[in-house]
């Protein structure tokens, strides 16, 4: 997940030590894992919402009003909730609100917002917005979007038709617009990157030395501990140097607020060991780095809530950089005109049993519900489609043989010759169910071809200078079989804007397929060697969901932009100018 939330796998040896403070730690650890990789680096961000009004009402029915906006986010089963209100703005049909309107905006799910306008009754003009009965008042008009349809436009501005849900008003015609307008929080541009080093960690593993990585928490207003980053995990290696750390302003709160930086054990079961920790703030991390003077760890030794207790360890840490800076984001780069293009690559291997069978993983149900296939390529394409203007998404399949011809490992999902182009997320669901009619599902699992199709677009794509980013989406069924070939693919890829998703589904048993997943397998190596010059693919099996409720598409969507950022930061690409 980028340079602060990345693992590299280390060895399964860890063994469990101490009392209740080992478990404690081992719980919170394994619970920091799913909250960091439910989030990704870059992936969620605050904004501030800006609201401006036109035209609002009709001068026959409000000749004067005093207009108060409410916004609401949707939730999944429909229901409304209140995330903030404008003052009250007397006399206006054309209101500009000086209230900004605070949301946290996460990439990997899609954040429908609702705006409602009122006509605030004059005698109430002294009352605090907040305790105002909004069924009392008159209601001016309804407008809806997602805020990924505000972010990913030119300056962040969205203009919406104001107009009716259930409310009933004389002439819908003179509802007037709404003008969003949204600006990403200063504290997520101000950087502060650091690298740290340990020495003497304790040996945790009975055979091997320890592999050890950091997890830094803030402290929440209610005490508890709150995940912000983790480094990679460092192999075999008491005296490790991490790569660069990255934290931002918005993550910390403030230079003086405290931060715990634990240093664990890895265990690929996920219950890692705690090497120790300490508690500082960036402010006193900075001084460590300009006194070059480290800090003990310390570990609980009573009771894992009672920090006063405890045993200080000879293992230091070090801080050895610490630059400040303010860089692009992720959004800078979308509402500067860079676009991320969707592409998908579906498994047409005949172990997905006969599709006119209702046990087939490619079974198109009668009743409209969609197969494992349409599922994965529904919830990824619904949130990757509002960053492609165009929505022109390149669609293959694989591993099946077309109407009088030999098995293909790349073929286009529309039929056509040349042009592997759909129009849509509907687009691809036409292509998909037509490809089931026209080819015969035969094998074997071969990513490789499919990787290097979609990779030349994107490197023709920079041949160009396009300003674009490719993720490309496979689903399948089984476990690849040609390992060594899809390694090698994936390598090159990685010197490419793009990233790849792959998302297992049915029940075959996907261990061998961990290692695509660069934060669970071996760092791959290429034929030649080579190893990828960023982690830009992700693997998950579609049934697994992660800490909080977060499922396997919304875990690897949150780790596109820490990836994009990785590929635009090492290549030193500001944003464009368009």
């Amino acid at each position: 997940m980028g340079n602060c939330c990345s693992d590299e796998a280390g060895h399964g040896g860890a063994h469990p030590v101490g009392p209740a403070a080992a478990k404690a730690a081992q719980a919170a650890s394994a619970a920091a894992d799913r909250f960091l990789r439910s989030r990704g680096a870059g992936a969620s961000t605050q904004i501030e919402l800006s609201l401006s009004a036109s035209n609002l009402g009709d001068h026959e029915y409000f000749p004067k009003i005093n207009p108060m906006v409410v916004v609401y986010s949707k939730r999944k089963d429909g229901q409304l909730e209140e995330i903030g209100r404008s003052e009250v703005t007397l006399n206006s049909l054309n209101p500009s609100w000086m209230t900004k309107i605070s949301v946290q905006y996460q990439f990997e799910v899609l954040q429908p917002l609702v705006f409602q306008v009122f006509d605030i009754d004059p005698q109430l003009h002294d009352v605090s917005e907040k305790i105002l009965k909004l069924e009392e008042q008159q209601f001016l008009g309804e407008a809806t979007c997602l805020l990924s349809e505000v972010v990913t436009k030119r300056d962040r501005l969205l203009t919406l038709k104001l107009g009716v849900s259930e409310h009933n008003l004389p002439n819908p015609s003179k509802f007037g617009d709404l003008t969003v307008q949204a600006e990403e929080s200063a504290g997520s541009k101000a950087i502060m990157e650091m690298v740290f080093r340990c020495s003497d960690l304790e040996i945790k593993d009975l055979l091997t030395k320890s592999d050890p990585f950091l997890l830094i928490s803030r402290i929440s207003d209610s005490g508890m501990p709150v995940p912000i980053c983790k480094t990679e995990v460092r192999k075999n290696d008491l005296n490790p140097r991490w790569k660069p750390v990255i934290l931002n302003l918005q993550q910390i709160g403030s230079k003086e607020n405290p931060l715990i930086i634990e240093c664990f054990n890895f265990s690929s079961n996920g219950k890692h060991d705690l090497v120790g920790k300490i508690v500082k703030s960036v402010a006193e991390l900075e001084n460590m780095y300009h006194w070059q003077n480290g800090d003990f760890f310390f570990v609980p030794v009573s009771n894992a809530h009672e920090c006063h207790s405890k045993e200080v360890l000879k293992s230091q840490l070090y801080v050895e950089k610490y630059v400040e800076s303010n860089r692009h984001t992720f959004l800078d780069y979308i509402s500067a005109g860079c676009q991320l293009n969707f592409m998908v690559g579906v498994d047409f291997t005949a172990s997905n049993g006969n599709p006119r069978l209702p046990d087939s993983l490619h079974y198109i149900d009668p009743s409209g519900r969609p197969n494992v296939y349409q599922k994965a390529i529904l919830e990824i394409g619904d949130v990757l489609q509002y960053y492609d203007p165009a929505k022109r998404f390149p669609s293959w399949g694989f591993g099946a043989r077309p109407i009088d011809g030999p098995v293909s490992h790349c073929f286009n999902l529309n039929g056509s010759t040349y042009q592997p182009e759909v129009d849509g997320i509907q687009g691809i669901m036409s292509a998909y169910i037509s490809a089931l009619r026209n080819v015969s599902l035969a094998g074997p699992t071969l990513f490789g071809q499919l990787i290097g199709t979609a990779m030349a677009i994107a490197s023709q794509s920079l041949a160009d200078n396009q300003q674009k980013y490719f993720t490309l989406l496979i689903v399948t069924d089984g476990v690849v079989t040609d390992f060594q070939e899809t390694i090698d693919a994936i390598i090159r890829a990685s010197d490419f804007p793009m990233s790849i998703i792959v998302i297992g589904v049915g029940g075959a048993d996907f261990k061998e397929m961990e290692f695509l997943d660069p934060n669970k397998g071996e760092k791959l190596e290429s034929s030649t060697g080579r190893v990828a010059s960023r982690d830009m693919i992700q693997f998950a099996p579609m049934n697994d969901v992660h800490g909080r409720g977060v499922s396997t598409v919304q875990s690897l969507l949150a780790e596109i932009p820490g990836q994009f950022m990785t590929y635009m930061r090492t290549r030193e690409i500001q944003t464009v100018i368009i």
